[in-house]
């Protein structure tokens, strides 16, 4: 029986919309001639895979069709292993054993986030898979060609299954991996299973997974992900051939933003991509989301801003926490307190200017032993954290790197934070100049008075006892050679002449261009062929002749002339008003061919009494 009345002018399904309810089919469960209209929707799934292929988009750098905005971190993921940054050693690796055949059915990759583990791996799978019009085994020549390509980086294949192991953690879910994996791939050449953050499986579930791991198929391989390589049982990791993608360097890291920057249109500033870089830790895909936010921080084809990227991350100002440092270690407990007042002010958050000490304290240690580069730092930033590595004791940094860790916890866990700031500074300050215990050992042993005494009065002195080694050391004064103080540049240089100290002497007159100078702190730009240890022996000496510790920074901010350039151009000038003299004019006219050798300044003579002469007629 049909429910199509012949007495109809024509067949339903050519009418453009049917005359009876479209519920009749269920209501007599006919599926006669009603579905039969449908087969020009029965195209559509044909036309289904032009979207697949299209779908090889992502490995352009354009967004998709759909218009929606696509964050960087997305747009520009890596598409083949040349595009992975800072991950030479394992690509190197893999291209060899991809080149011979040798091709563990294992992997293990580990690094922090944002690295590229997720990624890597899938690139493994296409690698796996790759298979082109001219590739048909096993490479890492990976194209945007490939057969499997799209699908698998877009995470649709049905022989490369991802699993999220921090969502699947029990013994059944790898169960299903393991009644899977018996079978052959369907259409690709091996089954690849991408386990993430695969120590997030229970024991249960590794132990289930041993025995396949050992010995899988030949059409199966694993690859494994994880931030956290000690909780991944030994046992696991044996059967693995593991690759540790490294954190990517800062410098690395600030090329590639700039790249991705220009390839968007935009500008930003070269110190604005170093914070960032910084900020991101090795992560590329923290460094490109903080990129994302920093580039809608200006208007299209306007620079985007240091001052703004500082902001952005609320980051206070690196040069005035240096400029704070500086003035903790030398002891000038005042001028901290007003350095850290007006960072506060201009909203530095006291965790993060807590940080900061800390890394100009570790910078500074690390200069002293490695030089200026190991603290890859701005060079300016450098140069002056590495003077100040030189002029202070590995033992007081040492201190001071206890003192900070302290005071950070303090800071952390105090009621108002800028406060504890300040009690930290104070604290700080105090000890700058102390001795360290085995100068203080020395000092009792010799029956001197300690060294340091820093500034702003004595160091400590409690009214009590008397007795002790403070008592010893009051029992037995001893007469002090009174310090001098020098308060100019020049009284410096002065000074290194009265202790005799030639070299020295010559080596500050010929190298040291002044910048500034206040008692206790001279900056200054290196002439070239300065010698590397120069701030370092200024500075111990002029601690042992003053009695305080002096900060001397080679910072290359343009300074002045050196002593010997000023002397040169006085000397110049000198010379110029002597030949331009009518009396030494004339001379060289009259003598053709004299030339003035040197010029000395005679002593003014000196006028004898006169002798009264005798009188003839007396």
């Amino acid at each position: 029986m049909s429910d199509v009345d012949p007495d109809l002018d024509g067949p339903p399904w050519e009418e453009d919309v049917p005359e009876r309810d479209e519920n009749t089919d269920d209501m007599f469960g006919a599926p006669a001639a009603a579905p039969e209209p449908v087969a020009a929707p029965v195209a559509a799934p044909a036309s289904t895979p032009a979207p697949t292929s299209a779908k090889a988009q992502p490995f352009a750098d354009e967004p998709a069709d759909d218009g929606a905005y696509k964050v960087l971190a997305r747009k520009y993921r890596p598409r083949t292993f040349e595009d992975l940054i800072g991950q030479e050693a394992m690509v190197r690796t893999l291209t060899n054993a991809f080149a011979t055949g040798r091709i563990a059915h294992a992997f293990m990759l580990t690094g922090v986030r944002g690295v590229g583990k997720t990624t890597t791996a899938r690139l493994l799978a296409r690698a796996l898979n790759n298979e082109t019009d001219v590739i048909d085994k096993p490479s890492l020549s990976l194209t945007a060609h490939g057969r499997h390509d799209a699908s698998i980086m877009a995470g649709q294949h049905m022989d490369v299954m991802e699993m999220d192991a921090a969502s699947h953690t029990g013994v059944n879910d790898i169960r299903d991996i393991l009644e899977s994996v018996r079978y052959a791939p369907v259409e690709a050449r091996y089954k690849v299973y991408v386990l993430d953050e695969v120590h997030m499986l229970s024991t249960q579930a590794f132990n289930a997974l041993l025995k396949t791991l050992e010995e899988p198929p030949p059409h199966a391989k694993f690859i494994f992900a994880t931030t956290e390589i000690r909780k991944v049982p030994v046992t696991i990791l044996s059967r693995c051939q593991r690759f540790d993608l490294r954190r990517v360097e800062p410098e690395v890291l600030v090329g590639h933003l700039g790249r991705i920057a220009d390839r968007e249109g935009m500008k930003i500033e070269q110190e604005a991509l170093a914070l960032i870089s910084r900020a991101a830790e090795g992560s590329v895909r923290d460094g490109l989301s903080l990129l994302d936010q920093a580039l809608v921080q200006a208007e299209h084809g306007q620079t985007v801003q240091t001052a703004t990227v500082r902001d952005m991350l609320g980051l206070a100002d690196r040069t005035q926490t240096i400029a704070l440092f500086e003035s903790v270690m030398a002891g000038r407990t005042a001028e901290a307190l007003d350095n850290f007042r007006t960072l506060y002010g201009y909203g530095a958050d006291p965790v993060q200017v807590t940080n900061d000490l800390l890394e100009h304290c570790h910078a500074a240690s690390v200069a002293k032993m490695l030089g200026p580069n190991a603290t890859r730092l701005p060079n300016d930033q450098a140069q002056k954290l590495t003077a100040l590595g030189a002029a202070i004791s590995a033992g007081t940094l040492s201190r001071t790197w206890q003192m900070l860790l302290k005071a950070l916890d303090e800071v952390r866990r105090a009621p108002n934070p800028a406060d504890a700031v300040e009690m930290a500074i104070v604290r700080l300050a105090y000890a700058a100049d102390l001795p360290g215990p085995e100068e203080a050992l020395k000092a009792i042993q010799s029956g001197g008075t300690l060294p340091g005494g820093g500034a702003g009065g004595p160091r400590g002195g409690g009214s009590g006892g008397g007795g002790g080694a403070s008592a010893m050391l009051a029992a037995r004064p001893m007469a002090q050679p009174a310090l001098p103080d020098p308060q100019t540049f020049e009284a410096v240089v002065a000074l290194i002449g009265e202790k005799r100290e030639i070299t020295l002497q010559m080596d500050v007159e010929r190298y040291v261009r002044p910048v500034s100078f206040k008692p206790g702190a001279i900056v200054y730009e290196p002439a070239q062929g300065s010698p590397v240890d120069l701030a370092r022996r200024l500075a111990s000496r002029l601690k042992e002749w003053t009695g305080r510790t002096w900060l001397i920074a080679a910072n290359g901010q343009g300074g002045g002339e050196t002593l010997i350039e000023v002397e040169k151009k006085a000397r110049s000038v000198r010379r110029a008003a002597v030949e331009a003299d009518p009396f030494v004019v004339s001379i060289m006219q009259a003598f053709p061919g004299a030339e003035i050798k040197d010029i000395k300044t005679l002593a003014p003579a000196v006028e004898m009494p006169a002798i009264p002469e005798d009188d003839e007629e007396d």
